[in-house]
């Protein structure tokens, strides 16, 4: 406000009363300036504060996958140490049986075991059927070989 806004206002007024209202105006304004560099001073403050939870906020964040990583890289490790106890039993039974440790594939001792002991049932002599023709390459009766036959055949019916 300037003296000129009051006598524009105010015609009558005296140069007492218009210092009198200067006065009282300055005093206003100072005191909205004091309070407006306040509320900068806490806005700065305050923007200060977010920056730095901000960076906090970032560093919880890389926390969080740095141990969802450390998580994933010890469920691995312990899938691989199961993965490596599982093949010394089967390597281990194996050896005690006598029998390919990549046809074992349980998942303990017992098991692999009472496989081993069914693979060697199987493979028992006398586990197979007998062949009818004993796997001979003779020529049956009547004088022909399977070949022959196969080509007789052929010419006939193609």
């Amino acid at each position: 406000m300037k003296r000129t806004d009051i006598t524009e206002i105010w015609p009558d007024a005296t140069k007492e009363a218009i210092d009198k209202l200067m006065s009282i105006n300055g005093a206003d304004v100072n005191a909205a300036k004091a309070e407006a560099e306040t509320l900068r001073g806490q806005l700065k403050a305050a923007m200060d504060k977010a920056a730095e939870l901000e960076g906090k906020t970032a560093k919880a964040e890389d926390l969080q996958k740095a141990l969802q990583r450390a998580e994933a890289a010890e469920n691995e490790l312990a899938g691989l140490k199961l993965t490596n106890q599982l093949r010394e039993i089967r390597e281990s039974v194996a050896k005690e049986k006598g029998v390919p440790a990549n046809l074992l594939t349980g998942d303990s001792e017992e098991t692999c075991k009472a496989q081993a002991d069914a693979i060697l049932a199987f493979a028992k002599p006398g586990g197979y059927p007998a062949l009818k023709d004993g796997g001979e390459n003779n020529p049956p009766a009547g004088g022909q070989s399977t070949r022959e036959r196969f080509a007789s055949w052929a010419k006939e019916n193609i």
